[in-house]
């Protein structure tokens, strides 16, 4: 009888194969009703996560107070280079709008994540970024999104803008100085006296370099507790809200989307308020101040301009700013 000879290979039982999914949350706001709704969402997505059966629980990156028109989520950033690192499969989200309400960056970011084969399912529009008709719903849906966000930002500048014209203290907030409370704008002592300080010390002929060194130096906290600057010094030097009064609409976000805060050079009307709260500084040092302000910036502009390279290079100046 002939043998037979076969080889017979071990056999490995298949092990469960599970699926790695993190959530992404997001608030725009810090307001307490926010930060519920916030803390409601990760204890969610945390039990919905670790009880799906095959799913392997990877994380919920929570951004707050972020914006979704902007890129500059910290833990937005941190989930695309997990996602990169191959840490993640599956991405659960909320909704189109609390992923991004930027219909460049969502679909940019849900092909960018394709190519890496990770999924990004939006719970409640129920898509699945991964299936075939995925990149055409979120292309609609975050349209309706970049919309919606525009319209709120022109009723949010709107009602900010009619504030203003009413007189009211519209973004007031973290001046060093004052105690700015809901509807109250109230002197802080000990900082007002730091204030009084810089003033004089300027008026006796002090740079604002001098006077910060010497601030850091008689080791006096500034508002964040950062180190002093002459930059922060010359700040204080312009800001005319010491005296009383208030000149409104200074800055404003160019764009929805970008959120950039522009100078208001006179594109935008400025509403000046007198007498809006109580002052720190009288009206005729902070006038003294802003001549010697204005008399050394002339002082330090050279009398030439660096380069000339032009028939009328430093020949035609500004009638408003003299540059």
């Amino acid at each position: 009888m002939e043998r037979e000879i076969s080889i017979r290979l071990p056999v490995k039982p298949d092990l469960p194969c599970f699926k790695r999914v993190a959530a992404y949350v997001r608030v725009s706001s810090l307001k307490d009703a926010m930060l519920q709704s916030l803390s409601n969402q990760v204890s969610y997505y945390n039990d919905f996560i670790q009880h799906h059966a095959g799913w392997q629980f990877v994380g919920v990156y929570v951004d707050e107070g972020f914006t979704g028109t902007k890129d500059v989520r910290p833990e937005f950033q941190r989930l695309l280079a997990d996602s990169k690192a191959g840490k993640i499969d599956m991405v659960v989200t909320k909704s189109t709008t609390r992923f991004a309400r930027n219909t460049v960056t969502m679909l940019e970011t849900v092909r960018m994540l394709k190519e890496f084969d990770v999924d990004v399912f939006f719970e409640k529009e129920n898509i699945h970024s991964m299936s075939g008709d995925g990149e055409l719903m979120l292309t609609i849906l975050a349209s309706f999104a970049q919309e919606e966000s525009r319209s709120v930002s022109e009723n949010c500048k709107w009602r900010l803008q009619e504030k203003m014209k009413q007189g009211e203290l519209v973004g007031l907030r973290g001046m060093y100085g004052y105690t700015i409370g809901k509807n109250s704008v109230t002197i802080q002592p000990d900082q007002a006296q730091t204030v009084r300080r810089i003033f004089h010390a300027y008026i006796s002929g002090q740079s604002s370099v001098e006077i910060a060194r010497r601030l850091v130096a008689d080791e006096i906290p500034s508002l964040l507790g950062g180190v002093w600057t002459a930059k922060r010094v010359r700040e204080i030097l312009k800001n005319e809200k010491y005296t009383g009064n208030a000149l409104l609409q200074k800055t404003y976000i160019s764009d929805y989307l970008t959120k950039r805060k522009i100078v208001n050079h006179g594109k935008l009307p400025r509403y000046f308020v007198a007498q809006a709260h109580e002052a720190i500084i009288d009206q005729d040092t902070f006038d003294k101040v802003q001549k010697m302000l204005t008399d050394s910036s002339k002082r330090n502009q050279p009398a030439k301009p660096v380069n000339a390279r032009y028939a009328f290079t430093g020949k035609i100046v500004c009638g408003n700013c003299g540059k």
